[in-house]
């Protein structure tokens, strides 16, 4: 009896290590699986290659940007079309933002952008509006080249200057600085082309970058039969003790007129922010332009103030002005605002503005602008950051 229970444990024993030995086997096989799938994994992202397709890997982040306003001012809506700047423009053929007196829907803006592969991102930014739909931007940029180099091609607003990259709802007026107006239009300088930049490897911000662009903006270049457009540009930030930052530039456009005349566009910027708690700051900014377009040279410059007062209220004053126009022409261009603007949650403003504008020619009679404008917008999905 006792011979059989000590058999029956010893096969027991046997059996279990058995057991044992084969449990561990297996997990060895399955770790060795695992290894060799994630180095697997790895190179084929390193290569940019799948074997398998994976649908929420190439969904794009979207966002849906909406522009409304309601407007009041002393000039008719016939009038006000085809306002001209003396000069500077003849006659405005569009005008896309706050056009009528009463109630302007100006725009919705939609944005797509994703991650194509580990070499290259791509976005689209497309405006709706009233009567037509537009292409704003829509271009890819590369993710891995090296020496910290970034290329851009597609259709792009240029870098150009301080804010003729930002979007219409991220500036804090509701129209553009009568120099930009002035030279290039309410849409700057948006164009298809190329572009390099580059970020030094220090602890102050240091970038420059150089584009080419096709040149199609008529008020300053437009030369129809080829590319015509090159711009450079080199901008710096620094922090000047804990709680206020500058960043500053200089930018320089050049290319040929409608009528192959030599153009150039100058551009000095600069921005000082002051962080006076979490939630409030004192922003100045201010941009000069130069222009030598056919050896006529003009110039002109804006200089504004806002003051955040908290995450929800801004206050913000801008006085422009235009310092050089051409032999015979006025020189006496100029525009003041003052605006405040509510912001409710992050992504939503409302904005009231009130400018005198002492710029304009309308059936070529001068006549100031009393303008008054309420304006909403409503940011909804996954947008990028605004620039500082």
């Amino acid at each position: 009896m006792q011979k059989t229970i000590l058999l029956s444990l010893a096969l027991s024993t046997l059996l279990l290590q058995a057991d044992e030995l084969s449990d561990l086997k297996n997990r060895v096989n399955s770790l060795e699986k695992v290894a060799k799938a994630q180095k697997k994994s790895k190179l084929e992202q390193a290569l940019g290659k799948s074997n398998s397709f994976n649908q929420k890997d190439f969904i794009p982040d979207i966002s849906l940007i909406l522009s409304g306003s309601a407007v009041s001012r002393n000039i008719k809506n016939s009038d006000y079309e085809g306002y001209g700047i003396d000069g500077f423009v003849e006659s405005t053929e569009e005008i896309p933002f706050n056009k009528n007196r009463g109630f302007n829907l100006n725009y919705a803006e939609f944005g797509m952008h994703s991650e194509v592969n580990p070499y290259f991102d791509v976005d689209a930014i497309f405006h709706l509006h009233p009567t037509e739909f537009e292409i704003e931007e829509a271009y890819i940029t590369t993710k891995r080249l090296p020496a910290n180099l970034t290329m851009k091609a597609g259709q792009f607003r240029s870098g150009f200057g301080r804010i003729n990259a930002i979007h219409a709802h991220a500036q804090h007026f509701m129209a553009q600085p009568l120099a930009y107006e002035a030279m290039l239009g309410v849409e700057g300088i948006k164009d298809a082309g190329v572009s390099m930049s580059w970020v030094a490897p220090t602890d102050t911000y240091l970038m420059a970058g150089v584009e080419a662009l096709q040149g199609t903006n008529e008020l300053s270049f437009g030369y129809p039969e080829n590319h015509n457009l090159y711009v450079g540009y080199l901008k710096s930030g620094f922090d000047m003790g804990e709680s206020t930052n500058i960043l500053t530039g200089v930018s320089i456009a050049k290319g040929k007129t409608e009528d192959n005349k030599d153009s150039t566009l100058y551009n000095g910027e600069l921005t000082l922010k002051y962080l006076i708690d979490s939630y409030s700051s004192l922003s100045w900014q201010s941009e000069y332009l130069y222009r030598n377009r056919d050896n006529i040279k003009q110039s002109g410059l804006y200089s504004q103030l806002v003051y955040g007062l908290n995450s929800n209220w801004e206050l913000g004053t801008r006085y422009d002005v235009m310092t050089k126009n051409s032999s015979g022409n006025r020189d006496d261009l100029q525009k003041a605002s003052a605006i405040v603007t509510y912001k409710p949650f992050e992504f939503s403003k409302i904005r009231l503005q009130y400018s005198k504008d002492k710029s304009k020619s309308f059936g070529a009679v001068q006549r100031d602008e009393d303008f008054i404008g309420l304006e909403f917008i409503i940011e909804s999905g996954s947008h990028g950051a605004h620039t500082f």
